[in-house]
């Protein structure tokens, strides 16, 4: 068998493309109470002891699309998540097997190197912030339900951790350190990509302004730096393009199909795919240091077949 590139040469020689949502993938399959373990409705992440086939097609339904590389489902589950469901013990075995199937997944496609990215969502604190409920939560206990969760993954053999959708930016630096013992842990050595969300008006939830965000993390030894979530791609502009004249991490912008609209208390995302990709395809073509690009709330495989197009039609234009 022929040894595949690593995922940061991949990064070096050509865009790479991600997925898109899971959770409204999920939801497609009309969930009872009773698909998930102990009839805990809404535990997706859960869904891999209980129909792990549901989450293999979803994986292969993007890798189908396009995708190069696949995220884990594995979103919500660090350690403090996972204590919620009563799982907490269970962290790194229940790691390892969610990022076992995302390999299993891309196993079957021997045409180009597929990658599987471990998911690494919040915690669901915010240790920056005074808060009575949210802020109190000792750090080294959100540290190591990072650094349970991130052994996991690497054990299950992914590629790179993917800290995403991230709100406190010093939840982030939590992460990265727990990313570094785990590795440390395990002698396995992968790559880091941090990622922050932002607002339309360009700052995290606390109010951390891209700038800040960036200059905390970028020298701690992540391979990537990223956007996602929360916003649709035109509100990230001024912070993909301040991000691209650092010229120093390469990027990966993953956003919404376009801002959430309410409709009967229900986040709907109206951005077709062909707009979306449009707007991905520009940001290829004026920022060098984007490297990266999928899809993340509201997006499905429509969406990535599009963005795979794009980027096998700008391919030459990127390489200028």
């Amino acid at each position: 068998m022929v040894q595949k590139e690593s995922f940061l040469t991949a990064l070096q020689n050509r865009i790479l493309l991600f997925d898109g949502a899971m959770g409204t993938e999920i939801q497609k399959y009309d969930p009872k109470p009773e698909d998930f373990p102990n009839n805990q409705d809404g535990f997706n992440d859960g869904l891999i002891l209980t129909h792990p086939e549901w989450i293999k097609q979803i994986h292969q339904n993007y890798l189908n699309a396009g995708s190069d590389c696949i995220e884990t489902n594995s979103f919500g589950s660090n350690k403090i998540k996972l204590d919620e469901y009563g799982f907490g013990n269970q962290t790194v075995d229940f790691n390892k097997k969610i990022a076992q199937l995302a390999v299993e997944s891309c196993s079957a496609y021997t045409d180009k190197p597929r990658y599987v990215i471990g998911s690494m969502g919040p915690s669901g604190y915010l240790p920056s912030s005074n808060d009575p409920d949210l802020g109190q939560k000792p750090l080294d206990e959100i540290k190591e339900a990072f650094e349970l969760q991130a052994e996991g993954l690497i054990l299950g053999g992914v590629d790179a951790l993917l800290i995403e959708t991230s709100q406190d930016i010093l939840e982030v630096k939590l992460a990265i350190e727990a990313c570094h013992d785990a590795m440390k842990k395990t002698g396995k050595k992968i790559p880091i990509i941090a990622n922050t969300t932002l607002d339309q008006y360009g700052k995290m939830l606390l109010g951390t302004n891209i700038q800040a965000a960036y200059t905390t993390v970028s020298d701690m030894g992540i391979d990537v730096f990223g956007l996602n979530c929360s916003t649709g791609p035109v509100e990230m502009t001024p912070s993909v393009r301040w991000l691209d004249e650092q010229n120093e991490h390469n990027l990966l912008v993953v956003p919404n199909a376009g801002m959430p609209e309410n409709q009967g208390g229900q986040a709907v995302y109206k951005m077709t795919p062909e707009k979306m990709g449009e707007i991905l395809g520009d940001f290829l073509k004026q920022y060098k240091k984007v490297r990266i690009i999928g899809g993340c709330c509201g997006t499905n495989p429509e969406h990535i077949a599009v963005l795979r197009k794009v980027i096998d039609e700008k391919a030459y234009s990127i390489k200028g």
